[in-house]
């Protein structure tokens, strides 16, 4: 598990758990150690004792009435040869007696099994005798997993002379100590045991009250919303450092609530500059297509044509789908709310966009109908809407284009009906696909960007589907495709 993904307030918990955790083992370690040194200090001290207490019973025998050898170095295994193991015996130690070269004279050890006392001391230890500024030497050594203390000194005469090298060995009996350890460290870990639940339970609460006003303010911050009003954070006691993160969240809210009354107004005005331009953009549509009809109904009357009538009637026709288209966008407009409202009606939908394409003067524009009637529940109005943007749209594509192309089909399938506009203009890049149906996005020169994202948005409203496909330098199609009710 990561640090950085661990709540503050397990954070502080852990920590605090982790102190305890150390300092119980950091007080064991130092409880053991200090064992461990008065364990040594008392087998110093013992060692110092019993050196000190034979050393006198050695002065003494030495000097009893009852000793009548001189007193030197080779007599020493006759004057200590009886009493060394009383002495022995007295101090619960062994006592060995060497000469000054290190040679053994004498020994209390008088057991059956055979015993390790050296008959003659090294060299080294003899030398470190001597050099020793108190003329004392003391080695520790394992003999079968116990430990044994031997000290090195000289017996002197009465003037003070060295006549012999005493050695006293005996092992250090630790057993009351070690049991004295075990059981404190028993006691000891009971007690932390205890002491470890009560401070898992107080870590708890007091991570629990050092993170209630930070959890308070989360929980603020993540319902603040620029499009509601925000209730501001009042807290009682708190500390000093979330006491300056209140006071700074709360002057949050008041410069938030600031920006959201004026990004109200901004958004206002700018929904009315576009629907402003949404309207001028689709009152112009219509505008172009009746242009068109009424010069090329100036252009062709013949008053003798025989057909004069019919093409009357077709242009009139197309003039009047117009004016309702026109009459329908100020229908909107005067009720922006419900715009664009639909007006479904029964009706031809291949004869609909036959009509629609008739008002465009190019004759590079092709319709071709996989059947002669496809009867739709559709708004008229819209549906005009639709494929005259869409062709508008691939005339434009076609400005650089010598052999230009515009084809229109439209079938039925599924209970859909779906027509397409293809063109073999120079195509949508890669860049801008993304951006085809936002509003206000162009790659002309002139225009508002606006006819695609309408055209989307009514296809939405009846529950269909637009998409394209494109390739730069070959051509787009765009397909729609809406439910037959």
């Amino acid at each position: 598990m990561k640090t950085k993904s661990l709540s503050f307030q397990l954070r502080i918990f852990l920590a605090m758990m982790l102190l305890i955790l150390l300092a119980s083992v950091l007080i064991a370690a130092v409880t053991v150690y200090q064992y461990k040194e008065q364990t040594i200090e008392y087998n110093t001290g013992r060692l110092e004792r019993k050196e000190d207490a034979v050393k006198s019973a050695i002065h003494i025998w030495l000097n009893d009435s009852n000793n009548s050898s001189p007193i030197t170095t080779k007599n020493l295994a006759f004057i200590f040869k009886e009493k060394i193991h009383e002495i022995s015996s007295i101090h619960k130690l062994e006592v060995n007696i060497y000469d000054l070269k290190g040679v053994l004279l004498k020994s209390s050890y008088s057991g059956f099994v055979k015993n390790v006392i050296p008959k003659k001391l090294s060299g080294n230890t003899v030398k470190s005798l001597a050099s020793s500024p108190l003329h004392r030497l003391v080695n520790l050594t394992k003999v079968e997993d116990k430990k044994r203390q031997s000290s090195f000194t000289y017996i002197v005469d009465n003037k003070f002379k060295p006549i012999g090298i005493l050695n006293l060995r005996y092992f250090q009996d630790n057993t009351s100590q070690e049991k004295d350890l075990e059981e404190f460290l028993v006691r000891m870990a009971f007690v932390y045991l205890l002491m470890f639940i009560l401070a898992i339970g107080l870590a708890y609460f007091i991570s629990r009250y050092i993170t209630k006003s930070l959890k308070m303010v989360t929980e603020k911050m993540y319902l603040t919303s620029l499009s509601e009003r925000n209730e501001k954070i009042i807290l009682r006691n708190a500390s000093t450092e979330i006491h300056t993160l209140v006071n700074a969240y709360n002057k949050m809210i008041d410069a938030l609530e600031e920006s959201a009354v004026k990004l109200a107004k901004g958004e206002r005005e700018q929904a009315w500059r576009e629907m402003a331009k949404q309207v001028a953009h689709e009152i112009k549509n219509p505008l172009t297509p009746m242009r068109l009809t009424v010069q090329s109904f100036q252009r062709k009357f013949d008053p003798s044509d025989p057909l004069i009538h019919e093409k009357l009637n077709e242009h009139s026709q197309t003039l009047i789908q117009q004016i309702d288209t026109l009459s329908s966008i100020a229908s909107a407009f005067s009720n922006f709310a419900n715009m664009p409202k639909q007006q479904r009606e029964k009706m031809d939908i291949v004869e609909v966009l036959k009509h629609s394409l008739d008002i465009f003067p190019e004759d590079y524009i092709r319709f071709y109908p996989k059947e002669k009637s496809i009867i739709a529940e559709l708004d008229k109005s819209q549906i005009i809407r639709i494929i005259t943007n869409l062709v508008k749209n691939a005339t434009q594509a076609l400005e650089d284009t010598k052999d230009k192309k515009i084809e229109v089909r439209i079938f039925k399938k599924d209970g859909h009906v779906t027509f397409t506009v293809a063109d073999n203009g120079r195509g949508i890049s890669e860049e801008v696909k993304n951006r085809v149906f936002e509003p206000k996005f162009t790659t002309k020169s002139s225009g508002m960007g606006l006819g695609l994202p309408m055209v989307k948005n009514i296809v939405n409203a009846f529950d269909g589907h637009i998409s394209f496909t494109s390739q730069e330098n070959k051509g787009t199609v765009f397909t729609v495709s809406l439910p037959i009710k």
